[in-house]
């Protein structure tokens, strides 16, 4: 499938093309038509899975441009992510025939001067964080109340940091026949009736992933057992000569205490979490964006939605609270085909999350760090599989495979072969025999009655 099979306006095919988008993801290619059809959305699917693109090329293609008034309302939950879509909004934006408007209301700037913009003119879309965005509805400089859609982008992350309430106070504020867009990684229990308030038989769709990790990522994983950790990670940082590696941290102070090594050994560092004031923050991430670091240390913040050119490299500084977080964090790297590197670090109390990860279908190449290389290492389950598969062998069958191993008789390999499969079928045998004995019980018991 093509875009232009969705019949688009000329500009946003332009726009498209500027950005080398030709084939739609799969939840553009889902949800793009429904939209289209004015039905109200939900659509859970992963990040990096193409949702801004999914939401803003409808909204585009339906905004009038002569219509001076608020159509579109889009919420992010934090400041990072309304900024990287009102970046994406204004790349569309500039090939429109009449101008349509765009504007971005986080938290954090000035909010006197946007007050004093929105006396004279009001966008034709609007972006932002739920607070800032609910401030200036409150403060009547912003009129959304004839605006025809509102999105809620990462809609489990604004429930996860408290702005649903303040999403709640938006959408109140909108029409009723409002069409709401919600995009999301998961649909929590708590986000349920949030959404059945505003929609009603919405159009619900779970776009899979096609693999959970991107094929082009080399998974990796490293125990810290007996290792320092913070000399570990400078190692893995100074091993090759990574273009851009990220390294997540699960708290803000541990991200201090890494950056902070980091740089007493010599490394020009970056920085990113919510600690860091607003200002600040966008100028790394514009740093960052122009290659003058070359390793950044940031906590989750930076892993859901904010797109970092050229990560080649992804260390996890440990495994994230939320083991969802895993799959946002590796997948900032090997994106778009490009080869990608993502190290984890695991302490040998953490076998039981490590497990968890594979069960959702993440395959780890267990590495050690030996003279300076890394290595293969063993498999850190052999142990436990070989007492799996002893446990399979009935225990009348395991002397006669020790002795049979201590005698080496020709053919003794094959001898055991045939026990076991007798062994087996005697076995299945009697389960038969169970089954039918209860089956008949039950029959007997119900024809009693």
């Amino acid at each position: 499938m093509k875009f232009t099979e969705f019949n688009f306006k000329p500009f946003i095919n332009q726009a498209l093309a500027e950005i080398n988008f030709s084939e739609p993801t799969p939840v553009q290619a889902k949800l793009i038509p429904l939209i289209r059809k004015n039905k109200s959305v939900v659509g859970q699917s992963q990040t990096g899975s193409g949702k801004t693109h999914t939401f803003l090329l409808p909204i585009f293609n339906a905004i009038d441009p002569d219509n001076k008034t608020v159509q579109a309302v889009i919420t992010s939950p934090s400041r990072e992510l309304a900024y990287q879509t009102y970046e994406a909004a204004k790349q569309i934006a500039k090939f429109t025939d009449g101008e349509i408007l765009v504007h971005n209301y986080v938290g954090g700037t000035d909010k006197k001067r946007q007050v004093e913009k929105l006396q004279s003119i009001q966008p034709q879309i609007v972006i932002g964080t739920p607070g800032r965005i609910l401030d200036l509805v409150k403060s009547n400089a912003l009129d959304i109340h004839n605006a025809h859609y509102l999105v809620v982008d990462e809609a489990d992350m604004t429930l996860d940091l408290g702005f649903l309430k303040e999403t709640d106070a938006i959408a109140s504020s909108l029409p009723k026949d409002l069409q709401m867009l919600v995009f999301s990684a998961t649909i929590p229990e708590k986000l349920k009736p949030f959404l059945n308030k505003y929609m009603t038989n919405p159009v619900i769709e779970v776009i899979k992933n096609q693999t959970v990790i991107s094929p082009t990522i080399k998974n990796w994983l490293l125990s810290t057992k007996g290792r320092d950790k913070n000399q570990l990670i400078y190692q893995l940082l100074t091993l090759g000569e990574p273009y851009l590696a990220l390294v997540f941290t699960n708290t803000k102070n541990r991200a201090d205490e890494l950056t902070d090594y980091l740089r007493a050994q010599g490394l020009k560092v970056a920085k990113l979490h919510g600690g860091i004031q607003p200002r600040e923050r966008k100028r790394v991430m514009r740093e960052i964006q122009n290659l003058d670091y070359q390793y950044v240390v940031a906590t989750d913040l930076a892993a859901r939605g904010i797109d970092i050119e050229g990560v080649s490299h992804v260390i996890n500084d440990d495994l994230p609270e939320d083991l969802e977080f895993f799959v946002h964090r590796v997948g900032r790297t090997g994106r778009n085909g490009m080869e990608g590197i993502a190290i984890t670090l695991y302490a040998p109390n953490e076998e039981e999350q490590i497990e968890e990860l594979e069960e959702l279908g993440i395959t780890f190449s267990p590495k050690a760090l030996k003279k300076g290389e890394l290595v293969d290492s063993y498999d850190r389950n052999r142990r436990e599989k070989r007492r799996t598969r002893k446990a399979m062998v009935a225990p009348e069958l395991k002397g006669m495979i020790s002795k049979a191993k201590k005698k080496r008789k020709p053919g003794y390999k094959n001898k055991i072969k045939r026990a076991i499969k007798k062994n087996e079928q005697q076995r299945r045998k009697i389960e038969r025999r169970q089954e039918m004995r209860a089956l008949r019980r039950a029959n007997k018991q119900k024809n009693s009655f």
